[in-house]
């Protein structure tokens, strides 16, 4: 059998992920026909059609779905290899990829500040998203570590807590509720919320918790993103549930009121996560305990 290669075997990959070789090879940053040719020249190797043409799109063949479950291992076996070795080469160097929920950027950013202090040399790339999207990630390796408010339960992870996360139910200063005091989950019946989407764990633990006290949710709106829904319930489009870590500046200055609601804040954690078959680079090992040892106090001063 002739030798392939490992750019043939990525181009693959990226194929398979976009289901497109134009959409493969703008992300590539290579022409369609040289997609083409190392996707050829792959199938010449073992004789196999690997993709195939569905209407504009293409798809997986059986033996393409076969040999991409066996390449996503692969790849991702040598991705810690590389930074297995870049560790032994310099303790001070390496590459994280790091996953973030998107509510955890309010402190993340300063967690990485302080971490390159003491590890100027050390890269840190960062993907963010939210829990559904990070979760995935996780599953195909593409991330060492990853942040978030609910250990994983999907997979054989390693979650440690590092931090509190309380959340609660904030409205707009101008709101009847935010001048009472000791209201009943039960009286937000009937109101309106502003939420994140679906896949959000912000999202998944607003609807557990009002299916625990069976209150019904009433959405005015759904937003991707917290900065949206933060300037949705300042402007009295109504109310929400957030984690209080992103709205203590708004809070502070009266712009956003807390809800004072029997039973809340729900606190829950973040956690730093990986996979528990994981080989942490040097690099990772040393994120992970700085957060674990370092973060939970920084965070407290800062959000």
């Amino acid at each position: 059998m002739r030798p392939y290669t490992l750019k043939q075997i990525n181009t693959f990959i990226e194929v398979a992920k976009e289901k497109s070789i134009s959409k493969a090879a703008d992300n590539l940053y290579v022409t369609q026909p040289a997609i083409s040719m190392q996707i050829k020249q792959l199938e010449d190797v073992f004789g196999l059609p690997l993709l195939e043409p569905v209407g504009r799109n293409i798809q997986l063949t059986s033996a393409g779905k076969a040999f991409l479950e066996q390449v996503l291992t692969v790849a991702s076996e040598l991705k810690d290899l590389e930074a297995l070795m870049a560790g032994h080469r310099n303790l001070g160097g390496g590459v994280i990829y790091l996953g973030i929920v998107s509510t955890t950027k309010y402190f993340v950013p300063m967690l990485l500040v302080e971490f390159r202090k003491l590890f100027p040399g050390i890269e840190v790339i960062l993907k963010i998203d939210n829990r559904e999207n990070i979760l995935s990630m996780l599953a195909r390796n593409e991330v060492d570590l990853v942040i978030m408010g609910r250990a994983p339960q999907e997979m054989e992870c390693e979650a440690v807590p590092f931090v509190t996360n309380p959340m609660a139910i904030v409205s707009s200063p101008s709101h009847p509720f935010s001048r009472r005091k000791q209201l009943a989950f039960k009286d937000l019946e009937g109101q309106e919320f502003v939420v994140r989407e679906l896949g959000s764990g912000t999202r998944q633990a607003m609807e557990r918790l009002f299916r625990e006290n069976q209150t019904e949710l009433t959405i005015a709106m759904e937003m991707p993103s917290n900065e949206t829904i933060k300037q949705a319930v300042m402007a009295g489009m109504g109310m929400s549930f957030l984690s209080l870590r992103t709205v203590r500046h708004e809070m502070g200055t009266g712009h956003i009121a807390l809800l004072d609601i029997v039973g809340l804040p729900h606190v829950g954690h973040w956690y730093i996560t990986h996979r528990v078959q994981k080989k942490l680079s040097p690099a990772a090992k040393a994120f992970k305990e700085f957060v674990i040892e370092q973060g939970g106090p920084r965070i407290t001063v800062w959000a």
